[in-house]
């Protein structure tokens, strides 16, 4: 199989034909979605897409709303379901093995425990077809149990730029009872996060509905009042380790496991993830005005490419066994000097006031 396929963006019009076509992309405007050209909308909501590979879906006839294709100029309104198709299945579904290094921290015959570096995507899609977590484990693994998402040995998952633990199923057994866990909430999960901000509870929970931001579908937000049925339900714990001026080190606990969800529920309070592009927090939310300190910020911003976000300890219960298992992974380096970073700021501030 041609590698070269695998790194494409699933918006490329090229590959085996078959006389099927196959749905790679379904969006629903929302009611009172202003008129605007099918090319800009799909723009807004697909990942990693260009302009240029929207307009050429288009003119192959790939796009469809309400089941008719339609060139790059029709007008989006309210209530159209909008179909990018392709005579080929999403790269995302050609799980190519890829000798990988896995930092596995436990392994026996029913699962494994991984370590998993920020920036490795933990499953195909979205423009990233290989160097994937899944990728990696169909090298390492035979006959991996796939889960309600073929998905092969995955029982949860982290977010891309999201250090930390997985565990991944080794048997159909596993697969099921692991995941039956993750479901009904038994199963334990601690973060540890920089936010933007000092957040003055000791602790806390945040509840509320998560859901796709009908503004940008690459983010989740908090549904509330009559709009919380929009979204489903979301319990974040968190405490807080350390006060760092203006930013805090904080754990987090999750109760569910929606997407986004620490990074949502921690926004949606007031206190962005640091250094989180994606929902805000790359540039300077708290401090003061001195291009001193912006200078500092930045270069934290440069240590830390990627949000302040690490999946610390997991825990649950081992599906042969029976037996409470709970797995502790340190810090990454980054994480730890921006931390550094930052608490000497912090004296620093202190003494100079």
């Amino acid at each position: 199989m041609n590698s070269d396929r695998d790194q494409r963006e699933d918006i490329d019009d090229e590959g085996e034909e078959d006389g099927n076509l196959y749905e790679h992309h379904k969006f629903t405007a929302e009611v009172g979605q202003k008129p605007l050209r099918v090319d800009k909308y799909l723009m807004n909501f697909i990942e990693n897409a260009t302009r240029n590979k929207i307009q050429k879906a288009a003119k192959s006839g790939n796009i469809y709303v309400n089941n008719e294709t339609v060139k790059q100029n029709y007008k989006v309104k309210g209530g159209d379901v909008v179909q990018v198709m392709f005579e080929h299945p999403p790269y995302e579904y050609l799980l190519v093995p890829e000798d990988i290094p896995l930092d596995i921290v436990h392994e026996d015959e029913a699962l494994l425990v991984v370590n998993k570096p920020a920036g490795m995507v933990v499953h195909p899609g979205h423009g990233n077809y290989s160097g994937t977590l899944i990728n990696a484990l169909v090298h390492h693994f035979e006959n991996l149990p796939k889960n309600s998402s073929e998905r092969p040995g995955l029982v949860h998952r982290i977010d891309k730029d999201t250090s930390g633990l997985l565990v991944i199923a080794k048997t159909e057994d596993a697969m099921a009872k692991l995941s039956k866990q993750f479901f009904d909430k038994t199963s334990e999960r601690e973060y540890v996060a920089i936010v933007w901000g000092n957040v003055e509870e000791d602790e806390g929970t945040i509840e509320g509905n998560i859901g796709r931001n009908p503004k940008n579908r690459l983010q989740n937000i908090v549904y509330e009042g009559d709009d919380a049925e929009n979204g489903k339900p979301a319990v974040t714990h968190f405490k807080v380790i350390e006060r760092l001026g203006y930013v805090t080190l904080v754990s987090c606990r999750l109760e569910t496991g929606r997407t986004h969800q620490i990074r949502v529920h921690m926004k949606h309070i007031g206190h962005t993830l640091f250094n989180d592009e994606r929902y805000g927090g790359d540039r300077i939310l708290k401090g003061t005005t001195f291009s001193k300190y912006k200078q500092f910020v930045e270069n934290c911003f440069k240590i830390l490419t990627r949000q302040a976000l690490h999946a610390k300890t997991l825990g649950f219960t081992h599906p042969e066994t029976g037996k409470w298992m709970s797995f502790n992974s340190e810090l990454p380096e980054d994480m730890v000097q921006c931390i550094e970073r930052w608490r000497n700021y912090a004296k620093n501030q202190i003494k100079e006031e």
